[in-house]
């Protein structure tokens, strides 16, 4: 099974919690990054720990909640080896990974149940990278874009 990292804010703090415990059960590993209350605190201090393990090849993959996803997503996928998905219902995350091999499952804790959580999750998890064409154009997302547009 795989080893994955965990992250939330104060508003994803619940749904976190539901989600890790669902993961374990399955026989996840997991890695919690926080937060660990519901108390309010900024979604980045938690964010980046949780993508430099994934960078660094410490865990294979990364679940992140907010209370729309989007904080969440944004300061992810500023890590180029990071494509963080924004999943709001199943069909979104299976293409996430099959089609750009999404390694952050980012879900949006105020939008969603715990019913749709766990479809979204089990989906997620479940899709494997197609490759190929999907392949060309995820290799076509620069490390680094200068304002230009031009590849650094």
């Amino acid at each position: 099974m795989k080893k994955l990292a965990i992250a939330s804010d104060h508003a994803g703090y619940d749904l976190k919690e539901f989600i890790k415990k669902y993961l374990i059960e399955k026989g996840y590993e997991i890695i919690d990054f926080g937060t660990h209350s519901s108390e309010s605190c900024d979604y980045p201090d938690y964010a980046h720990p949780a993508a430099q393990n994934v960078v660094k090849g410490e865990c294979e993959m990364g679940v992140a909640v907010c209370g729309s996803g989007q904080g969440m997503a944004i300061t992810l996928n500023k890590y180029p080896e990071i494509r963080a998905a924004l999943c709001w219902i199943p069909e979104i995350a299976e293409l996430a990974r099959k089609h750009n091999n999404a390694n952050f499952l980012v879900l949006p804790a105020r939008f969603i149940s715990e019913e749709m959580a766990v479809k979204i999750t089990d989906t997620y998890f479940a899709t494997d990278f197609e490759g190929g064409r999907h392949q060309r154009r995820v290799d076509k997302i620069p490390r680094n874009i200068s304002v230009e547009g031009e590849v650094m």
